[in-house]
């Protein structure tokens, strides 16, 4: 039995490049694991289904025995995963079945929250929002805040009932607060949303470029991917920019740790280096993009010395940097949130798609951008128009666009928002608080811990004068605040289709009944249409499908000719043991492995998805401005200079906090915080503290920290690592409960967000969790008792008073002689 609460990423497969463009370089490897007493053979079923804890979208089958899921195997023919699976994979279906699952709705009496039914419910919600929309300009006081975890099909129909049938702008997901950012910069680079690259790039590369993306933990399977061609000849080299001692850091052949928020600056000094040593594609720059001069002018004078200051970073490493990037034949770059939460944050991840447009490295084998996203069906609600974007990427100030779904829907164009920009979510909760907005409806997704500066929202949300509507699988911190809690399914016990972050779409089906009195959410959307009577021009149903595959046809017609076109992809299709990638059409009925191989971008005037921004200020251009560029299907280059964060260090807070993940938890725990293996692998939070830091401020390894920013306090333990001095590092999933099924122990404060602050990017509008200032200070020593910071394969000492934390998970599990986390 293999330990993988220990070994994450599992045996390596090592492989060498394939020759030409094949698909078969990285070898199988299934892993499987099924609950204690269930022998293979005891499998009555194997249901299909893809990831939904990560982004990575790994496939695998449900194991189902007496109606009930009972474990799970890696699909071994899927493009994605080739069989593995990463921890979340393996055991966090257990949630699944959780004695606390949400069983009947409740409403709010005489301010406690209470059992009901579904009517009674849905007749709640149905009366405030009736009697709001009989207002004056009553759209405007309803807003939907979804999540990166839904279907495609619940997507384009909230989309659609958001757009069609209430008209409201103020529509967004928690996807705001992790990969706004990608797509923000697909747009403005490349004309549209969509990622050029592909995971088979990894099999095909000479170098990978790693950009604020801790893969090692956010994506598993991508990683053993990654580690699996190292350990093969001809191995790509790797590059790696984290301010943490990462295991992709550790791995890495070259570790750029800048400061936290100057990561344009370094940026500019890199292309500044390709450009000086003429590592660029003059030819293809000259052909295939806009901007080249002006980029030039801004990137000179970040000269390695000025950078190295600025950054904190050697030279020698910048040098060794740039000749990996300037000199690699195929190079793959992916990018995460150390750039898209953190300052200037479309400026940066644009950079990454401006080396690439210099290199001439888009849309071949081996030389790819994956602006990655951090939930599984992020790209979804991103296609769908659930984040208030209209559906199919199309362009909001485009009234062509507007007029195409106005037809497709059979209702009046005026009625489908595009008088203004989309409410991004941190506007939403404002006009929230500010009384605008008197409806929020909250889909599988917990602001009261995940939002930054949460005591705030936690205010909004309470607030009486605001109709809160939670639909989620748990009782959450967030859940705790509503008026009407509706009960769901989760996958495994609905149908339908999860699109990854390299565009490959898979279908998830039902496999058991969910508990109790829990719908789909798809079922719930259609219910509330139903008695909201929404209707179209000719008095019919708005919404006239009544299932997943009828939903997923309806979105085929809608994505029909649009750069994420499924209009030639089935259900059918999608069970036939592997995803299938977008663009998926009659022309390419096997799906599209990359975009943009003939140098063509989606940036005509009359197809793309946005007109532009000034990146570093956030100022729209104009349809006038952008049709008299005639970009001529030419990707932009952007020069940006680079300005401090927006919250700087000081006397009294003289660190910077970065905030992230862990392996073994997602979001906010409300899966794998019931999920044994993994909770107990990392069951609290911790703080990362560097050597010198520590010293100063008298802290040894387990002490007890309060971490002081200007929103708050939070207390946790520490850890002594070799993070950079200057900054300290706390995971973000943690709220204030001590048990995650115990809210009577709420007596001390944990929560990441206590301390982050409400800024965000000026285009992308995703909030700047990694660049707050804060102070620390020893609350206690240490009990004794293991730290809550995980370890995994051992502890790496540094010296006699600090342990490296490899990874997550308590250092306890490494030598398990247990079960549990074993496959």
């Amino acid at each position: 039995m293999h330990d993988r609460i220990a070994d994450v990423w599992g045996p390596r497969t090592p492989y060498s490049p394939p020759a030409g463009d094949g698909r078969d370089g990285w070898p199988v490897r299934q892993d499987e694991y099924l609950s204690a007493g269930v022998a293979p053979a005891d499998v009555e079923r194997w249901v299909q289904t893809a990831s939904v804890l990560h982004s990575n979208g790994d496939a695998y089958d449900f194991a189902v025995r007496g109606g009930a899921i009972v474990g799970v195997r890696g699909r071994p023919d899927d493009r994605v995963n080739r069989g593995r699976l990463g921890p979340k994979d393996l055991f966090g279906w257990q949630a699944i079945s959780s004695p606390d699952r949400l069983t009947r709705p409740l409403i709010r009496v005489d301010g406690r929250l209470v059992e009901s039914d579904w009517n009674s419910a849905m007749k709640a919600i149905v009366d405030r929002a009736t009697s709001l929309l009989a207002e004056t300009g009553g759209w405007g006081r309803i807003g939907f805040y979804s999540s990166g975890q839904l279907s495609l099909e619940d997507y384009y129909t909230l989309g659609v009932i958001g757009k069609a049938g209430i008209g409201t702008p103020h529509m967004d997901g928690n996807t705001r607060l992790c990969t706004a950012t990608a797509a923000a910069a697909l747009k403005v680079s490349f004309g549209t949303d969509g990622q050029p690259g592909s995971y088979a790039d990894i099999d095909h590369c000479d170098a990978i470029a790693l950009w604020g993306h801790n893969v090692a933990e956010t994506q598993t399977v991508l990683w053993a991917r990654m580690l699996d061609r190292r350990a093969g000849t001809d191995p790509p080299r790797l590059l790696a920019v984290d301010p943490r001692p990462t295991p992709v850091a550790r791995e890495a052949d070259v570790h750029l740790a800048p400061r936290n928020g100057t990561n344009l600056a370094l940026m500019n000094a890199l292309i500044r280096e390709v450009i000086h040593r003429g590592w660029f594609d003059e030819q293809y720059v000259t052909t295939h993009t806009i901007g080249f001069d002006d980029l030039r002018r801004v990137v000179d004078s970040y000269t390695f010395d000025r950078v190295a200051r600025i950054c904190d970073v050697d030279v020698r490493d910048l040098g060794a940097a740039a000749e990996l990037l300037g000199t690699a034949d195929r190079l793959v770059s992916t990018v995460l949130q150390g750039f898209y939460q953190s300052n200037q944050a479309t400026a940066s991840a644009t950079a990454v798609n401006s080396l690439h447009l210099l290199r001439g490295m888009i849309g071949r084998p081996g030389a790819g951008v994956l602006q990655m996203n951090g939930q599984p069906t992020a790209q979804n609600n991103r296609e769908a128009g659930a984040d208030g974007d209209l559906p199919g990427f199309r362009n909001w100030e485009n009234i062509e666009h507007v007029r195409e779904l106005a037809r497709l829907w059979n209702v009046d164009e005026d009625t489908i928002p595009h008088w203004a920009p989309p409410t991004h979510a941190m506007q939403i909760f404002r006009y929230a608080e500010q009384g605008s907005i008197k409806l929020l409806w909250i889909i599988a997704t917990n602001p009261a811990v995940s939002m930054p500066d949460i005591a705030r929202i936690r205010a909004i949300l309470g607030n009486e004068e605001l109709f809160v509507v939670v639909q989620d699988i748990f009782m959450t911190e967030t859940a705790e605040l509503a008026d009407v809690v509706l009960p769901a399914a989760t996958w495994g016990e609905r149908t339908g289709t999860f699109t990854n972050a390299d565009r490959t779409v898979h279908l998830s089906d039902k496999a058991v009944e969910p508990p109790g009195e829990a719908r789909a959410d798809l079922d719930i959307f259609l219910d509330f249409a139903d008695r909201m009577g929404f209707r179209d021009r000719d008095g019919a149903a708005l919404i006239p499908w009544r299932d997943p595959e009828s939903a997923f046809e309806a979105w085929k017609q809608c994505s029909r000719g649009r750069p994420c076109d499924y209009s030639a992809m089935t259900y059918e299709m999608l069970r036939q043991g592997s995803g299938i990638q977008w663009p998926c059409t009659a022309e390419h009925p096997a799906g599209t492995e990359r975009l943009y191989g003939d140098g063509l971008f989606n940036t005509d005037p009359t197809f793309c998805e946005t007109y532009g921004f000034d990146i570093a200020s956030g100022a729209p251009r104009s349809p006038t401005e952008y049709r008299a560029i005639d970009p001529g299907h030419r990707a932009f280059l952007y020069g940006v200079e680079y300005e401090p964060g927006p919250e700087t260090i000081d006397d009294d807070h003289p660190l910077l906090l970065t905030t992230g993940r862990t392996v073994y938890q997602f979001h906010t725990r409300t899966k794998t915080g019931r999920t044994p293996q993994l909770d107990a692998a990392a069951p609290d939070a911790w703080i990362e503290i560097s050597v010198p830091d520590a010293r100063n401020h008298g802290i040894g390894e387990g002490d007890v920290v309060r971490i002081t920013s200007k929103r708050g306090s939070i207390e946790t333990c520490a850890r002594i690592t070799d993070i950079r001095a200057g900054v300290v590092f706390v995971p973000f999933h943690y709220g204030p409960w001590k048990s995650i099924c115990d809210t009577s122990t709420d007596t001390s404060h944990r929560a990441a967000n206590d301390l982050t602050m409400s800024v965000w990017d000026p285009v992308s509008k995703q909030p700047l969790f990694k660049v707050a200032a804060v102070h620390i200070e020893k609350v206690a020593p240490t009990d004794g008792s293991p730290s809550a910071a995980p370890t995994v394969g051992g502890p790496r000492p540094l010296d006699e008073a600090v342990i490296q934390p490899t990874i997550g998970g308590a250092t306890a599990l490494a030598s398990s002689t247990s079960d549990a986390g074993r496959i």
